[in-house]
C-alpha cells in the first residue's frame, strides 16, 4: 500500500466507522400467548416498552401467538414501529435478525421455537422473566440426532436466562443448568404503560367509584376454568373442577373478610373485576351474591371483560388491589399502586416474585390457615395508611426498574456493535 492510499483509507476510517455504527440492527421478540387474559397481554407491551426505552435504535418485530379480541390494534396503536410477523415472514426475519428475545411467561412457552431459530440460524437467543416448574416442555421438537429437545438443554444454551422468581432460579441450578448468566429478572409486565383513561373513567363515573377512593379484588379458582370459555375448545376436566370445587369457600372467606372489613371501617368502596375472561361469573359466585345487603351497596361488581389498557387506567385510580391473580398485582406495582398477592400450591412460583422485590409481608400463602387469617386486616392496613402503602409500592416499582435496567444492558450487550 502506497502513502497516498494509507493516508486515504486512514481519512476514511472514520467515515466507515459512523456507516458501520448505523447498520440497523434487528431482534425477533417471542411472545404473546392468549388474550383472554389481560396478564399474559401484558407480558408483550410490557417488554416491547423496555426494549424501545433502552435500545431505541434497534428494530423489533413482533412473533405472537395470538393478537385476537382487539390485542393486536391495541399494541399497534401505543407501537406502530414494531412489525408483527407471521408465516413466510418468519422466514424472512430469522434471516434478517441478529437476536431472539422469548418473553415473560409462565415456562419457556415457545421452546420449539428458540429451538428452531437456534437449528436454523445459529444466532444466540435470550430468555427474559419466565417461571421454571423443573418440568420439561411437552411441547419439544426433535433435533438433527433426532433426540428430545429439553427445557434445561434450551436454557442452558442461552445468551442468559431471567427468571421472574427465585424460586425458578435455584431450581434451574441445582437440575444443572450452565447458561453463562442467569439472574432474578422482573416479569415483563411490570413495565406496562398502556392506558385507556377514557373507559376507565366512564366506568368509575357510571358506578361512582371516586380516584383514590375504592380498592380492587380479584378472586379466581384454583384451576382456571377454561372449559367454560366457548373459544377454548376444551372440555370439562372433572379433577380440577372438583378441587374448585371443594376450594372455593375457603378460599374466598379471606377476601369476603376483607372486603366487609375495609367498607365497615373506612369510607372506601370495593370494585370486583376480573383479570381473565372466566372471573366475573367467579367474582359473582365467590364474592358478590354472598355479601350483606349492607355491605353489597358499597361494593361494584365488574360484569364485563377488558384489556389491559382499561384495566391498568382503572388501577391507576384505585387505592390499591388485593385478590388471588397475580398480573394485576404487577401491573399495579410497576404503576406505584399498592397490591396485595393470595396464592397456592396449585399455582407456580411465580407468587414469591413479591418476596424477591421486597413486599413479603403483602404474600399470603392460602394453604397456611394462619397466613390465611392475616388477610383481611392486612388489606385493612393498606387501606388506612395510603400515603405508607403507595410509598412501600413506589419502593417496590423503583427496585424492579432498577432490575430491568441492568438487565436490558445485557440485551444490548448480545447484538451486534
Amino acid at each position: 500500500m502506497n502513502r497516498r492510499h494509507f493516508i486515504h483509507s486512514a481519512a476514511a476510517l472514520p467515515f466507515i466507522s459512523a456507516i458501520a455504527a448505523e447498520k440497523p440492527r434487528h431482534l425477533i421478540l417471542r411472545s404473546s400467548w392468549q388474550t383472554v387474559n389481560i396478564g399474559d397481554i401484558a407480558h408483550t407491551p410490557g417488554v416491547l416498552a423496555l426494549l424501545e426505552k433502552h435500545l431505541p435504535d434497534v428494530e423489533v418485530r413482533l412473533w405472537p401467538s395470538k393478537l385476537d379480541n382487539g390485542v393486536g390494534e391495541m399494541l399497534a396503536a401505543r407501537f406502530p414501529k414494531v412489525k408483527v410477523i407471521q408465516g413466510e415472514e418468519v422466514r424472512k426475519s430469522f434471516e434478517e435478525c441478529d437476536f431472539l428475545l422469548h418473553g415473560s411467561g409462565p415456562s419457556l412457552v415457545a421452546q420449539a421455537d428458540v429451538v428452531k431459530w437456534s437449528q436454523a440460524t445459529g444466532k444466540p437467543y435470550g430468555v427474559y422473566g419466565i417461571t421454571f416448574s423443573g418440568q420439561q416442555n411437552p411441547r419439544t421438537i426433535k433435533d438433527k440426532t433426532k433426540q428430545p429437545v429439553q427445557t434445561i438443554d434450551v436454557l442452558s444454551g442461552a445468551k442468559f436466562v431471567y427468571f421472574r422468581d427465585s424460586v425458578s432460579l435455584e431450581l434451574a441450578k441445582k437440575m444443572g443448568c450452565t447458561c453463562p448468566r442467569m439472574e432474578f429478572g422482573p416479569d415483563g409486565a411490570f413495565a406496562v404503560d398502556l392506558k385507556d383513561d377514557a373507559k376507565a373513567e366512564a366506568f368509575l363515573k357510571e358506578h361512582g367509584l371516586e380516584q383514590g377512593k375504592f380498592l380492587c379484588c380479584i378472586p379466581r379458582m384454583r384451576n382456571t376454568p377454561y372449559w367454560t370459555l366457548p373459544e377454548k375448545h376444551a372440555a370439562v376436566d372433572e379433577k380440577k373442577h372438583a378441587r374448585n370445587e371443594a376450594m372455593k369457600d375457603h378460599d374466598g372467606k379471606p377476601l369476603l373478610d376483607a372486603i366487609v372489613s375495609v367498607i365497615k371501617k373506612t369510607d372506601l368502596k370495593i370494585l370486583i373485576c376480573p383479570e381473565d375472561k372466566t372471573q366475573m361469573q367467579i367474582g359473582k359466585d365467590m364474592l358478590y351474591d354472598k355479601l350483606p345487603e349492607d355491605v353489597k351497596s358499597r361494593v361494584v361488581w365488574r360484569e364485563n371483560y377488558w384489556l389491559t389498557d382499561e384495566a391498568i387506567s382503572t388501577y391507576r385510580r384505585s387505592a390499591g388491589l388485593f385478590g388471588h391473580e397475580m398480573h394485576s398485582p404487577i401491573m399495579c406495582i410497576g404503576n406505584g399502586i399498592p397490591a396485595i398477592v393470595c396464592r397456592w400450591a396449585e399455582q407456580t412460583s411465580k407468587g414469591y416474585m413479591w418476596r424477591d422485590i421486597g413486599l413479603n409481608d403483602w404474600l399470603f400463602d392460602l394453604d397456611k390457615e394462619d397466613e390465611l387469617e392475616r388477610v383481611a386486616a392486612t388489606v385493612l392496613a393498606m387501606a388506612q395508611d395510603p400515603a405508607g402503602s403507595k410509598a412501600k409500592a413506589e419502593k417496590a416499582r423503583d427496585f424492579v426498574m432498577a432490575k430491568f435496567a441492568a438487565s436490558m444492558d445485557v440485551v444490548k450487550s448480545c447484538l451486534p456493535a
